[in-house]
């Protein structure tokens, strides 16, 4: 699969929004790539956990492991394409938790998948959870790396799509500024 594809697949898909947006990471940005419209596709949504399950077949992946919300769908379909058990994690009091009684065995080998990382703040945040519990994180994959490449997790990275989306502090944004919009939030980070 080619980085021609994925954005054919993104196009189709309008994942790219564009407008004034509060992410996650508190930065503010002209665009917004909004992964669960992609999710809303499960052909595409295949295509592309496949192509990157593909890169952790000799791994012997235990278990995949994503953040909730926009990770969970994703992660099933990489679990699912690597005949591994799918776990999510989900915020207790602001920090990301294993809950529902999901548990990772000393030395299960884990992959953690994302829909879409900036900082990546949430999938260090997972990477420490699974760690916490003794599991041996081997890799992450994601949809989309706005951070062109920048984000490191301690671990082998892939992502279907490296990008740069500009992003900017909020103290710093030029379409605050301007003064004709007010930043949205359309991500799940404080659900």
């Amino acid at each position: 699969m080619n980085k021609e594809r994925i954005i054919e697949i993104l196009k189709e898909t309008k994942v790219l929004l564009e407008g004034h947006f509060l992410l996650t990471s508190g930065k503010h940005s002209a665009k917004y790539m909004q992964c669960a419209k992609l999710l809303q596709y499960p052909v595409y949504t295949e295509e592309i956990a496949r192509h990157l399950a593909n890169k952790f077949n000799n791994e012997k992946i235990d278990s995949v492991i994503a953040p909730a919300i926009g990770g969970i769908i994703f992660g099933y379909e990489v679990a699912r394409q690597l005949g591994a058990k799918n776990l999510f994690a989900e915020r207790v009091n602001g920090k990301m938790e294993l809950r529902r009684g999901f548990e990772i065995p000393k030395g299960a080998k884990v992959l953690v998948a994302e829909d879409v990382v900036t900082t990546g703040g949430s999938v260090k945040e997972v990477i420490e959870a699974v760690e916490k519990q003794g599991g041996e994180v081997v890799g992450v994959v994601v949809v989309v790396d706005r951070s062109n490449g920048t984000v490191e997790f301690g671990t082998r990275f892939e992502a279907a799509l490296t990008t740069e989306v500009v992003a900017y502090e909020a103290n710093d944004c030029p379409l605050c500024k301007e003064g004709n919009s007010v930043p949205i939030k359309p991500g799940s980070r404080k659900l």
